[in-house]
């Protein structure tokens, strides 16, 4: 019975090695033949016995039928091991097979993603072949010294003339984009996608309507943007962690093209959604929920995504990063607006009053912010920034007293300066999504429109 036995367990283990070899041939290699057992599936939360993986390990669990579902270990207590899936679980059945995998999840990066549309896990969207990759990189990417960073000198043009001129933005900066809805945020990234001096785009596109994934690729990148952009598409429908390995996946792929020197424009629409995919995670695995629902390792996840565009080291190249932050119901100090102002270097907000006005694009001067302008214009520029602005308080202070014709002329001669010049400030402001300005236009037609009045001191 014994010899029996025995005999039963290596052919037992022989199959069960099989069996992952056809899972994962690293698997094999690796000599993993150990199984867990799922124990309970609760909401997004499934929670398995025998794993002993790392957080951050990946697993897969087998459903009926023998197809598997991809998961990720997210936390642990006691001899349980919580997962969470970034698949469908239609089919999962009680004390399935669970088998750990790979201890950090990889990104396929190279040359060949360029023009292509992938999903979170890097499967092709786009109908094309399967990718063929040049080197691997890990899913959280690396940390750089602070110190070795490439400082913020130079200024990066964005084909967009308020932002050119009134808010320019440098090479290496991380910028938000805080907008509500139906304002024309997706319109201004699409003018900044087809305008920008960058070699490569990436574009993360992360919790939106999966509609939007085809508009965009089609309507706003085209096929010659497309051509030097990578689309990284993980829509609403998708489980939280597939949101948010969207969120990583595009990052990591920008990173690994400013390692080889180029200088890259990231986007990610949206900054808000990648927090609420990692709000559904924590309160799934028992997080407590702190500052309006959201637990804490959202304000954790936030910077560290956050950090990793920039400049690189030695002039190895740089990320131009454009975050958007959704404002709901326009609240500006909303807890992932406000957590996103204080890690971005700077932040454009967009108007619902202005797009309601019918001036696209509707960016709200007035508390729009470049934190790098110090460095990268020089005194004379600055000094024309800050007229203007200026001018615009002054008229939008006494905005109602103009509009209802009770303002009395010469009660403020800077007011006056702005009722006098404002038709042609809101001609300036405006621009049409056909139309590009690059920053020495932008910059000449600051000065044209300022010619003549005085400038404060630089």
């Amino acid at each position: 019975m014994n010899i029996a036995a025995a005999h039963w367990d290596e052919a037992r283990n022989l199959r069960l090695a099989a069996r992952l070899h056809a899972i994962d041939p690293r698997l094999h290699a690796m000599g993993m033949v150990r199984e867990g057992v799922l124990r309970r599936a609760v909401g997004l939360t499934l929670e398995a016995t025998g794993c002993e993986a790392p957080l951050g390990a990946r697993c897969r669990v087998e459903t009926r039928g023998g197809r598997w579902v991809e998961a990720e270990v997210v936390g642990f207590a006691g001899d349980r091991t919580f997962l969470m899936p970034t698949s469908d679980l239609s089919g999962l059945l009680p004390n399935a097979r669970v088998i750990t995998g790979a201890s950090r999840a990889e990104v396929a990066v190279g040359e060949g993603l360029l023009g292509r549309v992938i999903d979170s896990d890097g499967v092709p969207l786009d109908g094309r072949p399967p990718l063929r990759a040049e080197d691997f990189v890990g899913l959280a990417g690396t940390q750089i010294n602070p110190l070795m960073r490439e400082p913020i000198t130079r200024s990066l043009d964005v084909g967009v003339r308020a932002i050119n001129a009134l808010l320019p933005i440098g090479r290496g900066q991380r910028v938000g984009l805080f907008a509500g809805s139906g304002v024309g945020k997706s319109t201004l990234l699409g003018m900044m996608t087809r305008y920008t001096a960058a070699d490569v785009i990436v574009v993360g596109l992360i919790g939106e309507r999966g509609r939007e994934v085809r508009d965009f690729v089609e309507s706003t990148l085209g096929p010659e943007g497309l051509r030097r952009a990578v689309v990284v598409a993980a829509p609403a429908d998708r489980p939280p962690l597939a949101r948010l390995h969207g969120a990583l996946r595009a990052t990591a792929i920008a990173e690994w093209f400013r390692d080889q020197g180029l200088h890259v424009l990231l986007l990610m629409d949206s900054l808000t959604r990648f927090a609420h995919a990692q709000r559904e995670i924590g309160l799934s695995v028992g997080e407590p929920p702190t500052t309006r629902g959201y637990p804490p390792s959202v304000f954790a996840r936030l910077p560290a995504l956050v950090e990793r565009a920039g400049n690189g080291t030695d002039g190895r190249g740089s990320i131009t990063a454009f975050y958007t932050v959704l404002t709901e119901g326009d609240d500006q100090q909303e807890p992932i607006a406000d957590a996103a102002r204080a890690i971005l270097d700077g932040h454009i907000v967009l108007s619902r009053r202005i797009a309601d006005a019918g001036l696209y694009p509707a960016i709200d001067v007035e508390v729009s912010v470049s934190r790098v302008m110090q460095d990268i214009t020089d005194p004379a520029w600055r000094a024309r920034i800050r007229r203007l602005k200026q001018l615009m308080a002054a008229y939008n202070n006494q905005r109602d007293l103009i509009t209802i014709g009770a303002y009395q002329r010469g009660s403020d001669p800077l007011v006056d300066e702005a009722l006098a010049l404002w038709p042609r400030i809101q001609q300036f402001l405006a621009q049409d999504v056909s139309e590009s300005a690059d920053v020495e236009a932008s910059r000449a037609a600051l000065a044209q429109l300022l010619d003549g009045l005085p400038e404060t001191s630089a």
